[in-house]
């Protein structure tokens, strides 16, 4: 598709959402793959000045329900091969739904195509700096997602910044080709940054290693990127000794940690230069940059220096800036960083220190060279093939499931995905419980990637004197002789 053509779709787009009564501040939800349509409607909706909501597709349909609900949206488009999630999840909402596929037809939903080519185009209009123009979900410590609203502002300070790097310095000439999913803040905001940058973007509709490593030699991809996992996998598959890696400039990763046995098969195959991005969907994934001469000073550990206009500062225990070296909670601030969560006043509130730090739950320090590092966690969140899993919601899952008395879910170190979710479970009495039969319960309730990759059974959990599971010490015995005690 060319520019020319994206912008007469995106203004075909925008007149058809006028059409159907949407305003400014309206949310409109996606629920799908990777498909270029995602970008018309993201355009589109940010010209009418409302905001468009992508739902994660791995998740449970309960919590595709409840993100629908939350979001409070009355207009859902969903690609053909999702309708029947989205057919179930909206038989759980009481009010009205109108629903529009991508590229099927089916009997309960109109076609997105043939309404947007009727619609009269709206030209493009001066929108407001605080207007959200997407807003993605996060998972919760209670087991609720939060909506986080991310705004022009939000996205005007991440393009401005950004191409001041090597990796990010996008131009007319670069192809990026992206497995990345739509519903994470690395999926939207390289996608955004090539249109941006009147570059070349190639989307594939879902992670396949194979796939990708023939789609970077057939498109002559130029900048490549992903999660640690994604690429562990890629440079792991069989295709990639003889895959042409040769017009490759710049391989960006972020999402969770990297193994330095990944870095150095990307390294040794691809040969290009290497990025990481530190940050948060709450920050527009802003946060430390380690750029590519850092990685070719062999700075491995790091996790790089502030975001420009950024700040990144180490936090003690009572909310003081700690010393180098001294390890405390890594806290970020600037022009990328949310307002807040969406209709979450409590949850706000509690993310945010004063003077505008928005605690991001990781602990970390920084060196005399003003470099962060990510030592641990300040929350129990497990961070797995970049996807966030929070204990609570797995444990809760798990509570319901016949002979299970107590339960604690821990990350534990993994090869591929930096970390995998486990859980240690404490039978009741007489119970012959087995792990198979605890992973296909909690699977049939929450979303896969969630769901434990293995159980331990134990006699009693570890507890302090309140009765808090102590889960350091469950985790102790999995992460010894680790450096980095988060994958």
């Amino acid at each position: 598709m060319t520019y020319g053509e994206l912008e007469r779709r995106v203004a075909k787009g925008a007149g058809m959402l006028a059409a159907m009564d949407v305003e400014t501040g309206d949310r409109i939800a996606w629920l799908g793959r990777s498909h270029e349509a995602f970008f018309e409607l993201l355009l589109a909706s940010a010209r009418v000045g409302s905001c468009l909501v992508p739902i994660n597709n791995r998740l449970a349909i309960s919590e595709i329900a409840f993100i629908i609900d939350d979001c409070a949206a009355d207009i859902l488009f969903v690609t053909g091969d999702f309708m029947v999630a989205a057919e179930a999840a909206l038989s759980r909402i009481e009010r009205p739904i109108r629903v529009f596929t991508i590229d099927a037809a089916r009997s309960m939903a109109g076609a997105y195509g043939p309404l947007r080519e009727a619609a009269t185009p709206m030209p493009p209009t001066a929108t407001r700096a605080e207007d959200a123009v997407v807003q993605l979900y996060t998972s919760g410590t209670t087991g609720l997602p939060k909506g986080v609203p991310l705004t022009n502002d939000n996205f005007a300070a991440f393009l401005a910044t950004g191409r001041t790097f090597e990796g990010l310095d996008y131009g007319p000439d670069d192809i990026l080709v992206t497995p990345m999913p739509l519903f994470h803040v690395g999926g939207v905001n390289p996608g955004i940054a090539i249109l941006a940058s009147g570059a070349r973007l190639v989307m594939l509709p879902a992670f396949d290693p194979g796939e990708v490593l023939r789609t970077i030699e057939s498109e002559g991809a130029t900048r490549i990127g992903g999660v640690p996992a994604m690429i562990g996998l890629m440079l792991q598959h069989p295709d990639a000794a003889t895959t042409d890696f040769s017009t490759v400039k710049t391989l960006l990763y972020g999402g969770s940690p990297i193994s330095e046995a990944v870095l150095e098969l990307a390294f040794a195959k691809i040969g290009c230069g290497v990025m990481q991005m530190y940050g948060m969907t709450e920050t527009t994934a802003a946060g430390t940059i380690f750029t590519v001469r850092d990685h070719s000073e062999r700075r491995l550990r790091a996790c790089g220096r502030p975001w420009p206009d950024h700040e990144v500062r180490i936090a003690d225990e009572n909310g003081a800036a700690a010393l180098d070296g001294e390890i405390g909670e890594i806290q970020i601030r600037g022009p990328g960083v949310m307002t807040g969560y969406w209709n979450r006043p409590k949850e706000t509130a509690e993310t945010f220190a004063p003077g505008g730090w928005l605690k991001t739950g990781d602990a970390g320090y920084r060196d005399v060279e003003g470099y962060f590092y990510v030592h641990d966690r300040v929350k129990d969140m497990i961070v797995s093939g970049g996807e966030n899993v929070y204990p609570a919601e797995v444990e809760n899952a798990i509570m319901g499931c016949p002979g299970v008395v107590e339960a604690a879910v821990i990350g534990v170190p993994d090869p591929v995905w930096s970390e995998a979710v486990k859980a240690v479970i404490v039978r009741a009495e007489g119970s012959t419980l087995e792990a198979e039969a605890v992973v296909a319960w909690v699977r049939a309730r929450i979303a896969g990637y969630k769901t434990p990759k293995t159980v331990d059974f134990i006699d009693a959990l570890p507890k302090n004197g309140t009765g808090k599971v102590l889960r350091r010490t469950l985790r102790e015995p999995y992460w010894a002789g680790v450096s980095r005690r988060v994958g």
